[in-house]
């Protein structure tokens, strides 16, 4: 399993505002229209390591993410606009060094194929404005089977 080619980046479900939405005009937990911004404009916007998951499709090293050993409860939110992706129930420990969930938001979240780095993956986008969530495999628990594999800088 290659688990350390996954990428993605979201917040969690508490009030307070990560680095990467305390400038940021497009951040809202409320609108759902879709973003059309420029990767010029989200630059100047979003941190560099937000910045190079979200929109250059980076990683952040295993074992290393805001979130991938945290169980707190609620909903998990895309660290650029705010769209709620995960909620807390459907996370559990995989041992792949990445938040791992088994369930997405379905309305929230977009699939691609991806074939980057010599292999055939699906990767995870957030619906709303395009940033890249990271990527789902057919390894997962019950009930569905999936493991949405998802960075947190």
């Amino acid at each position: 399993m290659l688990c350390t080619l996954l990428f993605v980046e979201c917040t969690n479900a508490q009030n307070k505002k990560t680095m990467s939405t305390n400038n940021n005009p497009y951040y809202s937990r409320t609108d759902t229209n879709k973003l059309r911004v420029s990767n010029s404009e989200w630059r100047k916007i979003l941190s560099a390591g937000v910045y190079s998951i979200a929109r250059e499709k980076g990683t952040e090293y295993a074992f290393s993410g805001k979130y991938w050993k945290t169980d707190v409860k609620g909903m998990y939110y895309c660290a650029v606009c705010g769209n709620p992706l995960f909620r807390s129930g459907s996370k559990f420990a995989s041992s792949c060094g990445w938040p791992s969930f088994y369930a997405a938001a379905p309305e929230n979240v977009e699939e691609a194929e991806d074939r980057s780095h010599f292999m055939v993956r699906t990767e995870v986008l957030c619906r709303n404005c395009g940033a890249h969530l990271g990527h789902v495999f057919e390894d997962g628990p019950a009930p569905t089977g999936l493991r949405y594999c998802i960075n947190s800088v």
